[in-house]
């Protein structure tokens, strides 16, 4: 188990700046960071190898060093210009690796910064963020209905942290990485033994990823968004915000509308076209930017890997239609002519998930609550369970290896 904590590799700094600052006279200051780094300091235990290295990797070097890097230990390039077999068996990442990246990619990072201000809700604060805590990606008004799956050469995952709890006080001053990391690895739910089996067949996978995508050592993260859920609280958003839908499709208002007017403005309504395509980019930004965050820790861990989105989404959710690959088996109809398949979601993934309460959908004078986006008064019903949807993008992360030597004889 790691333990190691930010404020202890901090604290580490923090005595160095002491020192500094008193060797240029500045005797309050460096009193004041030697007291706070000796606290932040306290109980410093091992290090693991290569922790400190990753905690102090310097951020632009992560950025400008960003690679799709595809070749692990273990690959093979079988045949073109770029031809090579690996001499290295293929190697898995750590525990500590890996629970890094996932709590790097879809984490709880403590208690939420609020909305502050919305002259709508005078004297109150805006309530439609739909979490107390924050993630390690953003999203569209605190809503968050991304979720991560992910396989090894162990199983098929479910790393549920939506409706995690920020552990400890608001503004704290610090992480425990260890105790952070424990958390976080409370979470995982195994779904099913084995690797997921996702076929290299140009009908189920891009071909030029037919060599080194889900082979054995790599960890393939996918995220999946609850465009429904998502759709809901943006309605609800609407709402407290005044506004409403149009249906441009049928060319019409929605029917009965003109009975809410005093909560919304019927005659200043989004169109419906445009309200879905809003769905669609804020999930999209959630599981690109969680991947893209990964991306970046692949840096600091010295591991390769790079984000995709040539897999098969229906192939992974089981609604191929090739009863040879049930995939993760969360579809029950398969793709046909002109038709995306339904899919009511996971059930072990449903029992593994605990669900808030019901959004707010009063004006936008409702006051804000704490802990919960419910009006006062008005009881809560647990939300139904998650519907899987097609996952925008997918993380591969493997330990690499350069494809500029000779080839293997």
């Amino acid at each position: 188990m790691l333990s190691a904590t930010r404020r202890k590799l901090i604290g580490g700094a923090l005595v160095g700046a002491s020192g500094l600052a008193g060797a240029f006279g500045r005797q309050a200051a460096a009193g004041a960071l030697a007291r706070k780094g000796r606290i932040l300091l306290d109980r410093m235990p091992d290090i693991p190898r290569g922790l400190v290295e990753a905690v102090n990797f310097p951020l632009i070097e992560a950025i400008h060093g960003r690679r799709s890097r595809r070749f692990a230990r273990g690959a093979s390039i079988p045949d073109g210009p770029l031809a090579f077999t690996s001499r290295q068996p293929a190697a898995r990442l750590t525990e500590t690796e890996q629970l890094l990246l996932l709590a790097t990619v879809a984490g709880n990072t403590g208690w939420a910064n609020l909305i502050p201000f919305n002259r709508a809700y005078l004297p109150h604060i805006p309530n439609y963020a739909a979490a107390a805590g924050g993630r390690s990606f953003p999203s569209a008004a605190g809503f968050h209905t991304t979720e991560v799956f992910y396989t090894d050469d162990d199983g098929v995952y479910l790393f549920p942290t939506r409706d995690m709890t920020p552990d400890g006080p608001p503004g704290d001053g610090g992480t425990d990485l260890a105790a952070w990391l424990a958390a976080h690895r409370a979470r995982i739910v195994k779904l099913a033994d084995g690797r997921l089996n996702t076929p290299r067949e140009a009908r189920h996978m891009e071909m030029h990823n037919a060599w080194c995508a889900n082979v054995p050592g790599s960890t393939l993260i996918v995220p999946v968004s609850d465009l429904a859920q998502h759709q809901i609280l943006n309605l609800c958003y609407l709402v407290q915000n005044g506004a409403c839908i149009f249906d441009d499709i049928n060319g019409r208002a929605v029917p009965g509308i003109e009975r809410f007017a005093h909560l919304v403005d019927p005659e200043n309504a989004y169109p419906l076209s445009y309200f879905d395509q809003i769905g669609v980019t804020e999930v999209t930004v959630e599981s690109s930017t969680a991947c893209y965050a990964g991306a970046l820790m692949l840096q600091a861990l010295g591991l390769g890997g790079w984000m995709y989105e040539g897999i098969n989404p229906f192939s992974i959710l089981g609604a191929s239609g090739d009863r040879r690959y049930p995939g993760s088996a969360s579809a029950t109809t398969p793709i046909r002519a002109g038709r995306c398949p339904t899919s009511p979601g996971c059930p072990a993934c449903s029992r593994a998930t605990v669900r808030r309460t019901s959004p707010t959908c009063g004006p936008p004078s409702t006051p804000s609550l704490p802990a919960s986006s419910a009006p006062a008064g008005r009881s809560t019903r647990p939300r139904p369970a998650p519907i899987a949807r097609p996952p925008p993008c997918a993380a591969a992360v493997c330990r690499t290896m350069p494809t500029s030597a000779p080839a293997s004889p």
